[in-house]
């Protein structure tokens, strides 16, 4: 299993798995990490341009909490923290398995950190 961590800096650390519902696409997004970027926020989504042109794969109207995605039209990272459903179809990279709690108080600007764990 290809773990990431979510760093959101200063205030503290989470843990996501990749899985294979994109597996194009989640490979990769694991060979352009690390990346650093500005949060911004959506409902109960935080998300971030991120520097990977993808082509959407199996995406998918809907997403849970927990959810990490690729949102092709931005291109952003998109990390689901609560009910907020995706804007348009998002494509599933894997779930937030240790510290969904800290997205609740993350603010517009901070800097967040992706890499491989």
């Amino acid at each position: 299993m290809r773990t990431i961590e979510i760093e959101v800096i200063g205030k503290g650390k989470a843990q996501a798995e990749l899985d294979e519902r994109n597996p194009k696409i989640a490979a990769a997004f694991w060979q352009a990490l690390p990346i650093e970027a500005r949060a911004s926020l959506w409902g109960e989504e935080v998300y971030f341009d991120i520097p990977l042109q993808r082509e959407d794969e199996n995406p998918s109207p809907s997403a849970t909490a927990g959810d990490i995605c690729y949102w092709s039209p931005g291109p952003a990272f998109c990390i689901f923290f609560g009910m907020t459903q995706p804007y348009s179809p998002v494509n599933h990279l894997g779930k937030v398995v240790e510290g969904l709690e800290l997205f609740r108080d993350v603010a517009a600007g901070d800097r967040i950190v992706l890499s491989r764990k």
